[in-house]
């Protein structure tokens, strides 16, 4: 039955929920629209912030503060595959903060709900020729995810982890306190809430920096069949300086030995006789499907993506996770006749799974980060190799910059640029077994001063 029910899993998915998925993005792109337009963000997002607190307050009178607190969100509209089962045990808050509040060009920063989401933002600021510092891929990821959980993007090697680009946070305490920190104030907490999944408190705004931005990104892909070769241009390319450096730098892995680095830049248009590419049109490939055809290809090429086309590459693929959803869903004729309907929305696509379906995402499927220092690339990709076989895998280099209490963020004082290795499928090894693999990759990021990153991106408990 477990066989039966994964094997046409898409086709339910596509007869299914496609159709419900693009009424969903309808009913919601609606809504949010008319809550922008129609209210005053700034004045309601009070409101809204004092209605968090007094349910803080209301948890205290009801349970004694003996329950953990977490957002109402359901764990099915969480962007991980995998159900948040905390969410049925724990005393719910409705933190339902999804406004886009202030732009401030002058002072380079825009202020944020933590459930606006980074296709929602980089939509809002691509007309004024902006953007945030870190942008990562998928549409629907939110800025509390992002800042609670852990963000990360192909920009990241000059700007650090989304944390690293957020000037203020605000958030509501377990005594009901609304609470401001930055680096000058409140600096502790500041530093404490990247990486804690809500455990400090609920975050209700978030000021964060932005940079200027031009239509264009004109991207270089360079196809090795050379682990090393790739591993040390990849290197040379992450440790370069600030002015230096590419806009934005990126790695797929196909196999062991075969990758592709990919170098963009920002531009102004497109010269004349070069290639254009709007990849984010529902008739293309699929991204890293894209990439996979340069590598067989082994030839260097140029193309100049649009901007909001290039942010969010792998979201209709979801990475590549797609493919196990919807087997087919690459092909020609899928793109061509239904692509226009995709990406299902995850949420409905967690909402409709069985049981079965749960188990196998538990024991057979892997939806993790390793970020590792830069200097153990090679020896960490062998030994991934070893232990999960899995493809293709994504390479995000990441700055890490010094803090007061640096060794909460970074245990090796001369290593400035991290590596993020996604592994997002079911490895191929034979036998494999999900936690034994998994305490062993633990060790390893141990071993060499890494992390290893396998919470879902959402808020947690509070």
């Amino acid at each position: 039955m477990l066989d039966f029910l994964i094997k046409y899993r898409g086709i339910f998915v596509v007869l299914f929920v496609l159709p419900a998925s693009l009424i969903f993005k309808a009913y919601m792109g609606t809504r949010n629209r008319l809550v922008f337009w129609l209210n005053s963000a700034p004045e309601k997002h009070d409101d809204k912030v004092k209605k968090v607190q007094q349910q803080v307050k209301d948890w205290h009178k009801i349970t004694g503060g003996n329950i953990p607190m977490c957002t109402a969100r359901p764990g099915w509209q969480a962007m991980s595959l995998k159900q948040g089962n905390y969410k049925k045990t724990h005393y719910q808050v409705d933190v339902s903060l999804m406004d886009i509040l202030d732009i401030d060009e002058e002072k380079g920063t825009v202020r944020v709900e933590p459930m606006a989401n980074m296709g929602q933002i980089s939509a809002m600021l691509k007309p004024l020729g902006l953007s945030l510092a870190v942008v990562p891929e998928l549409d629907a990821l939110t800025v509390g995810g992002l800042i609670n959980g852990f963000g990360i993007e192909a920009s990241s090697h000059k700007y650090g982890l989304f944390q690293h680009i957020c000037v203020s946070l605000e958030i509501v305490t377990a005594d009901g306190e609304l609470v401001k920190c930055s680096k000058d104030e409140n600096s502790e907490l500041y530093y404490a809430i990247p990486w804690s999944y809500g455990s400090l408190g609920f975050l209700v705004c978030a000021e964060i920096k932005i940079v200027p931005s031009k239509d264009f990104v004109q991207l270089r892909y360079i196809p090795y069949t050379s682990k090393q070769a790739m591993v040390d241009r990849f290197t040379e390319e992450s440790l370069k300086s600030f002015d230096e450096a590419y806009d934005f730098i990126e790695g797929l892995m196909y196999s062991e030995q075969e990758g592709v680095l990919m170098l963009g830049n920002f531009a102004d248009k497109v010269p004349a006789g070069k290639t254009r590419n709007a990849l984010n049109n529902f008739w293309k490939p699929w991204f890293y499907e894209h990439v996979r055809s340069i590598l067989k290809q082994r030839q260097e090429q140029e193309e100049y993506i649009p901007l909001r086309h290039y942010y969010h590459r792998h979201t209709r693929s979801f990475f590549w996770e797609m493919e196990q959803i919807i087997p087919f869903g690459n092909s020609p004729w899928f793109r061509y006749l239904l692509g226009w309907m995709s990406p299902p929305d995850i949420s409905l696509i967690k909402l409709t799974e069985t049981e079965a379906i749960h188990e196998l995402y538990d024991t057979h499927h892997m939806d993790q980060d390793f970020l590792l220092p830069i200097s153990t690339l090679d020896k960490s990709l062998s030994y991934f190799h070893q232990q999960v076989e899995f493809y293709p895998l994504w390479l995000c280099p990441m700055r890490i910059f010094d803090t007061p209490i640096r060794g909460m963020v970074n245990p090796l004082p001369n290593e400035q640029i991290f590596v993020d290795v996604g592994i997002y499928g079911e490895p191929n090894v034979p036998n494999y077994s999900a936690k034994e693999t998994t305490r062993k990759l633990e060790a390893f990021m141990r071993e060499i001063g890494g992390f290893h990153i396998s919470v879902p991106i959402e808020r947690r408990s509070t």
